[in-house]
């Protein structure tokens, strides 16, 4: 798998990191070997990060991660604290499960920045195959819906994918 971080991660680091003024704790989700961690600690960012695969999460802790909080655990029974991160990143993950719990671990004004594999990913040799692990046309949307979208695509090539940064709205006073 490519160590080069995702050309949506790349580039919209730097717009949040300027959006987010002091406040830069990010969260990497599934982080595996730390591609985006590295980006987002390179950015200015306080990196925490999550996989469920302890040798990746060994392979992550070097260079700029060796000192970053990471932590294993099984997203489909770990519970991410509440109004927690200014950032969360999550690609090639898709677990629909967790999304209220990773919306709410998001403080208000925070950023998500998501990116995983849609049912035209079918058309393609490679990449999963099962419909719980692709997402339908407008259900990545649909899922942060109320939070103030920054950049919403969906791509069939070179790979059928959904990318979507988003912006949680302050709760009403």
């Amino acid at each position: 798998m490519s160590q080069t971080p995702s050309p949506v991660v790349s580039r919209w680091l730097p717009i949040l990191r300027d959006r987010l003024g002091a406040r830069r704790d990010a969260l990497d989700l599934a982080m595996g070997a730390g591609r985006h961690a590295r980006a987002a600690v390179g950015h200015g960012f306080r990196l925490f990060g999550v996989d469920r695969d302890l040798d990746r999460v060994r392979l992550a802790r070097t260079g700029a991660l060796e000192h970053a909080r990471l932590w294993v655990a099984d997203l489909e029974t770990a519970t991410l604290p509440r109004d927690r991160f200014d950032l969360v990143i999550c690609t090639n993950y898709l677990q629909r499960s967790i999304w209220p719990a990773l919306r709410d671990a998001v403080r208000a004004g925070g950023f998500v920045i998501y990116e995983t594999f849609t049912v035209a990913q079918l058309a393609h040799s490679t990449g999963p195959r099962s419909p719980d692990h692709l997402l339908r046309p407008g259900e990545l949307r649909a899922a942060f819906d109320g939070w103030e979208l920054c950049h919403d695509e969906e791509c069939t090539a070179p790979a059928g994918v959904a990318r979507l940064v988003a912006r949680k709205r302050a709760a009403p006073s």
